[in-house]
């Protein structure tokens, strides 16, 4: 079988938002099928990270074509330009009416140009196509596809857009006007978690319910090699401080907020507990968060910047706990982070931040730690309180004890898309039923 991957991000692009596709490239092969990749050969995004090229197997063919878009560093250079002149709200909101109203549905359809004629291309020679979301322009190259295309749901499309383009009537219409379309012609159509399997359907109610399917994202054990066999945080002692670690992106739906005024309270309450905590944020924190950490700055909070993935895991395995932040706001209790799977496997119990939705119950279904709801400071300071004198007295913390999560290898997900693309094959190869005389 032969595949063809597009993505607009791909290694050496850093960040939560490739893992997925790349590790597909990694895994694929192992399971039978022949991988390409279609992608940006200069994508406007933020980080790089050169470390994650180790993943792409020499056999998988990567094919990079130029976006129209400009660099996101000439676009980071407008908002400083503007801000020195104390007009970046309102710069912001011109640019993002602009990208609203002009680049629909996102700002990425710049690459189609290119990319279009290199779809038409290179899917003669595959089997299937898979388009990964977000961003969402690219899904408008499926039906561009010699073949049987699949539409690849890492996040939901209309809460995408309203968080990340600002997105106004406009393009919640430009949406409605084209989701429709594009997943009635997919062959197939997976989704990262259940619960936007199950909004995907309920909002197409006529979609057959197998074409829908869910393949979550997932760890790798070969991430964690350099860390396997290392050993476990020191336990307390008098003037030893209780690591705690977020890792990933800080932004719209990963707010600190709670988690902050959580800690405050704690602190007024039992300072000395509080104390015992040393919280590291490790990855890019966006400018609308930024001022949380700098407003009020909490003396056991410290942002560390953004970390190569191999540094970033080796200090979540140095840590005693692990800290995972879903904000409740539209949309994000259908949302896991993908660094929930991180965590699985490098065995860290975890302080889930989230409102009741499909992080909630993956963090209690395999026992990995304790959930909080994001907006409940008092509770937040409980379990802090709770975490801090459970290290005090030497005892495992949040009795966490994970159970059950070989189905989150990345070898075993890439090996259920490759029984997708087995069954769309033999699907293909069936002769058409004959028309009624």
């Amino acid at each position: 079988m032969r595949l063809l991957i597009v993505s607009y991000a791909f290694p050496p692009v850093g960040g939560v938002a490739v893992q997925r596709v790349t590790k597909f490239a990694k895994y694929l092969p192992s399971c039978g099928v022949e991988t390409t990749v279609l992608t940006a050969e200069n994508p406007s995004v933020p980080i790089r990270d050169e470390s994650l090229l180790r993943d792409v197997p020499a056999e998988v063919k990567v094919v990079r074509v130029r976006t129209l878009e400009p660099s996101y560093e000439k676009k980071a250079a407008v908002w400083r330009g503007a801000a020195s002149k104390g007009r970046l709200s309102g710069a912001r909101r011109a640019l993002a009416r602009f990208a609203s109203a002009a680049l629909v549905p996102d700002p990425q359809v710049l690459w189609l140009p290119a990319a279009a004629p290199a779809i038409r291309r290179l899917s003669a020679d595959v089997d299937a196509v898979l388009v990964s979301g977000p961003p969402f322009s690219p899904f408008l190259l499926g039906p561009l596809a010699r073949v049987p295309f699949i539409l690849d749901y890492r996040d939901e499309w209309r809460t995408a857009a309203t968080y990340e383009m600002h997105g106004g009537p406009l393009l919640a219409r430009a949406i409605d006007a084209i989701e429709p379309a594009l997943v009635r012609r997919a062959a197939r159509i997976l989704t990262a978690t259940d619960t936007f399997r199950e909004n995907l359907l309920a909002r197409y109610r006529d979609l057959d319910e197998g074409r829908v399917v869910t393949l979550t994202n997932g760890y790798d054990p070969d991430d964690f090699a350099h860390v396997r066999g290392a050993p476990p945080p020191l336990p307390y002692a008098p003037g030893r401080k209780l690591v705690a670690t977020y890792a990933g992106t800080t932004f719209w739906h990963t707010s600190p907020r709670g988690l902050f005024a959580g800690l405050r309270l704690l602190a007024e309450r039992a300072p000395r507990l509080a104390d015992l905590f040393d919280i590291r944020f490790v990855g890019r924190v966006v400018d609308t968060e930024r001022a949380v950490f700098e407003a009020d700055p909490l003396p056991m909070v410290r942002h560390l910047g953004f970390r190569p993935h191999d540094e970033a895991l080796s200090l979540l395995a140095e840590s005693h706990l692990a800290l995972v932040i879903v904000d409740d706001i539209p949309g994000n209790a259908a949302i896991y982070p993908g660094k929930i799977f991180d965590i699985m496997a490098v065995g860290r119990p975890c302080l889930a931040l989230a409102p009741e939705g499909a992080l909630s119950r993956l963090v209690e279904r395999h026992r990995l730690g304790r959930v909080v709801h994001p907006r409940e400071p008092a509770a937040i300071a409980e379990a802090l309180e709770d975490v801090a004198k459970t290290f005090q007295r030497g005892e495992p913390l949040l009795s966490a004890r994970p159970e059950g999560l070989e189905p989150y290898h990345r070898r075993a997900i890439a090996g259920r898309l490759a029984e997708v693309l087995r069954d769309i094959v033999d699907r293909q190869k069936q002769p058409s039923a004959p028309s009624a005389a």
